[in-house]
């Protein structure tokens, strides 16, 4: 490495250009200074340190370097890169999103404010209050006016019950016997062995089996509404749970499809027995009849439905158990009843027998 010349033999321009190496030889912690720009106090202690070296003074200069600036075509074609780029990203980000879930069943259908009714629908309407609570002979009379499609609808009945049946002492399932049917035939079938067969036949099932009948259903026979079982069968009716559990047709015990009576249980279900259950929401949906019955056998029917439900209430349910309580033809508008009239509501004939 080439020695650094004395300072005092330079000219100013080798003096310029020698400055940085003269000026690296300094203490690290003390920087090039001039006179200018420390006390003579300062100055005199810094002399005076024993491994001070002498540097040169910073000599300031003009560098006669122009400013560059960028021209609008530039700065144009820089905002349009940058626009660019962020649309990319935006369209990455788009792109990388997941896609909306597709809906399926009650979840895919249209809202209420979405939906279009039908002019037959907007007249029948019209003659209900949408909020009014009605007593149930005024109901029921209601019902029977909005029916006027060209078939014989249904009666339903709808109640919101105070109940969540996620929890197994919230849960609702049972059967009520309509004293005045329901307006429907049922077909029956059953699977026994023995002499039960016979004893089945002979009540008025419409199909009697063993073994063989639960091979056809395996096939995918289905040509029956109602299914009941003997004790005895069920360990051979366990393997149809998948075919008959989503149709509602399995036999159960608390639905009276499970039983060593058959011939009562043939007879109640051909005369009006209907079994009911809370769905997910907490409301029990019910058919109570067809819109053909006279008034009396409709009240009749709708309040040994509600003496059901009352009956049955679930251990679990806490405070107010009826929430709401509607009744509709199968393509009328709902009816919403009066649920302090409704519990309390006793037929006519009940007071002329207490008359008597």
């Amino acid at each position: 490495m080439a020695a650094v010349a004395n300072p005092s033999i330079l000219s100013p321009p080798t003096v310029l250009s020698s400055q940085k190496p003269i000026a690296s030889r300094c203490l690290p912690s003390l920087r090039p200074f001039s006179s200018f720009a420390y006390p003579p106090l300062a100055l005199h202690n810094l002399h005076l340190h024993p491994l001070a070296k002498p540097c040169l003074p910073i000599i300031p200069r003009k560098l006669d370097v122009p400013i560059i600036r960028p021209e609008a075509s530039d700065v144009a074609a820089a905002e349009a890169y940058l626009a660019a780029d962020e649309a990319t990203s935006d369209s990455a980000v788009a792109t990388a999103s997941p896609k909306p879930k597709i809906k399926t069943g009650k979840a895919a259908l249209l809202l209420k404010r979405d939906r279009t009714r039908t002019k037959r629908f907007l007249e029948i309407q019209k003659l209900r209050e949408n909020k009014k609570e009605y007593d149930v002979p005024t109901a029921i009379s209601l019902l029977k006016g909005t029916a006027n499609t060209k078939f014989v609808e249904s009666a339903e009945a709808h109640f919101r019950l105070n109940i969540d049946p996620k929890y197994n002492d919230q849960q609702l399932r049972a059967t009520v016997n309509l004293p005045k049917g329901t307006g429907q035939t049922i077909k029956v079938a059953v699977l026994s062995q023995g002499e039960r067969i016979d004893e089945a036949k002979n009540a008025g099932a419409d199909i009697v089996g063993g073994e063989e009948l639960i091979e056809q259903i395996k096939g995918g026979f289905m040509d029956f509404d109602k299914l009941i079982a003997s004790p005895d069968m069920m360990p051979k009716v366990a393997s149809l749970g998948k075919l008959l559990g989503p149709r509602g047709l399995m036999p159960n015990p608390k639905a009276g499809t499970v039983t060593t009576d058959i011939s009562q249980a043939i007879q109640e279900f051909k005369k009006g027995k209907v079994e009911y259950r809370v769905d997910k929401t907490g409301i029990v949906h019910l058919a109570f009849g067809k819109v053909n019955f006279t008034d009396e056998d409709l009240i009749a029917n709708l309040m040994a439905a509600v003496r059901s439900v009352e009956t049955n209430k679930p251990s679990g349910a806490k405070g107010v158990y009826w929430k709401s309580a509607h009744i509709c033809s199968s393509m009328g508008p709902s009816v919403r009843l009066n649920i302090r009239e409704m519990l309390d509501y006793k037929p006519p004939t009940v007071y002329l027998l207490q008359r008597i």
